[in-house]
């Protein structure tokens, strides 16, 4: 999953640098939405504007865990 969630947030974002420690910071409102509307669409989840926090969105594993929560919650 983390490698299928890597490729889809780096060919839409290709100027982000997913392998950074610290994700968000590299973020603006529109690459936040972006990353937000693709794992909804691809993983067929429910994400909602809280999601979207420096916690979730630190890195690329914690991406995947938010994506297997919503996962799990479904």
């Amino acid at each position: 999953m983390k490698q299928h969630i890597y490729k889809l947030l780096s060919d839409a974002l290709p100027t982000v640098d997913f392998d950074r420690d610290f994700l968000f910071g590299e973020l603006d409102s529109l690459g936040i939405a972006t990353i937000m509307m693709l794992l909804e669409r691809d993983f067929k989840i429910r994400l909602k504007v809280e999601d979207a926090t420096p916690r979730n969105l630190r890195n690329i594993d914690s991406i995947v865990k938010m994506v297997e929560t919503k996962l799990a919650e479904k």
